[in-house]
């Protein structure tokens, strides 16, 4: 079999007129990475870095392109003063040496504050304080920061979800509805806790059996296998692990009624919004529902109130009822009507009156 050739920047499907897309190496720390700058229309691309081994460096680059422009439009509806961007680093856990953190903590901060960094899959604080002593420009640090964004991101997404499930199941509370949740990270993990304390009934799914255990054990959650919790027979669907869970193959399988997760980029393809819709399934646009930590991050600073940063955590309800509401009279899958919404803000910052 002959090899297929990668395209190119300009001609890979996931470019959407990013601004700027930088490869960055470092010989002696083993650094690869690539940051995406997608659109900084509304004031500085803001945007996680997360560390992950990608099967290839067309895979990383298709993955950055995609979260990049779920950075700008999520930064957009929470009605942030910050572009988008997203950053990865080629690797598995294990390469995060300090030398590689501040390798990149000086990639970032010769982009002169165009692009701010955070936490990602595979990042921690204590990897942001390291890269916080080569550049100015990280957000979600313990000191002068609000810390881990995770609990503001499961707190985000448990708002949505209570919006979501009186649209499409015409109930205001949680109590006694099942929820799967898969992926058991530090927002997945938080998000059942928030869920049981709710009175929501859980099953649960993660590659790490460890995990599973402990909300089995915790919370008297039930136990699938990972790649089924998408088929489980629930009222909520939530993915809040990696992308592209909502496909051909996996959408044609959901039981729930709402599907309202945490993982970014959670739709496969653009028509996939659309075959949800057609099987009378809600879904709540990831970029959307998952916009607390970016709303926390963005929060931080000299005046930071954390009665302002939870009212507009809790926005996110708002936000998802105006999207559903249109969704409905325009006939148009939630996905897209969020599309839409970004699209005019971005377009009103253009002109000055964002």
């Amino acid at each position: 079999m002959q090899p297929q050739p990668i395209s190119t920047v300009f001609e890979n499907p996931s470019f959407d007129g990013h601004q700027e897309v930088i490869f960055v190496r470092d010989r002696e720390s083993g650094l690869k990475a690539i940051i995406a700058i997608h659109d900084t229309r509304l004031g500085p691309a803001l945007g996680g870095c997360r560390i992950w081994p990608f099967e290839s460096e067309a895979a990383a680059l298709r993955d950055v392109l995609r979260l990049s422009r779920g950075m700008t439009y999520k930064n957009a509806l929470a009605g942030l003063k910050f572009g988008g961007a997203k950053a990865v680093i080629i690797g598995d856990e294990s390469a995060k040496t300090p030398a590689l953190l501040r390798a990149f903590g000086r990639a970032v901060d010769r982009l002169g504050g165009r692009y701010v960094t955070g936490e990602d899959v595979g990042m921690s604080m204590a990897d942001l304080e390291i890269i916080r002593t080569e550049t100015a420009h990280v957000r979600g640090i313990r000191e002068g920061g609000v810390g881990d964004p995770s609990p503001y991101t499961a707190y985000g997404v448990l708002v949505g979800m209570r919006a979501a499930v009186a649209r499409a199941l015409g109930r205001n509370r949680l109590d006694g509805l099942s929820v799967a949740v898969q992926g058991l990270g530090a927002v997945g993990a938080r998000l059942c806790q928030l869920l049981h304390e709710a009175g929501a009934r859980l099953v649960v799914a993660d590659i790490d059996p460890g995990k599973v255990t402990r909300m089995v054990e915790e919370f008297a959650a039930e136990g699938v296998a990972a790649n089924r919790a998408h088929a489980a027979k629930v009222d909520v669907f939530a993915p809040c692990a990696l992308g592209a869970v909502l496909n051909e193959r996996t959408i044609p399988a959901i039981q729930a009624r709402v599907v309202a997760g945490s993982a970014n980029n959670q739709l496969a393809t653009v028509a996939d919004g659309r075959q949800l819709m057609e099987r009378n399934i809600l879904y709540a646009p990831d970029y959307v529902i998952n916009a607390g930590g970016a709303i926390a991050i963005a929060c931080e600073g000299p005046d930071f109130d954390i009665n302002r940063l939870k009212r507009r955590v809790e926005s996110i309800g708002t936000t998802l009822e105006r999207i559903f509401a249109r969704s409905s009279s325009d006939g148009c899958p939630p996905s897209q009507v969020a599309d839409l919404l970004a699209e005019e803000r971005l377009a009103r910052a253009a002109t000055g009156s964002a």
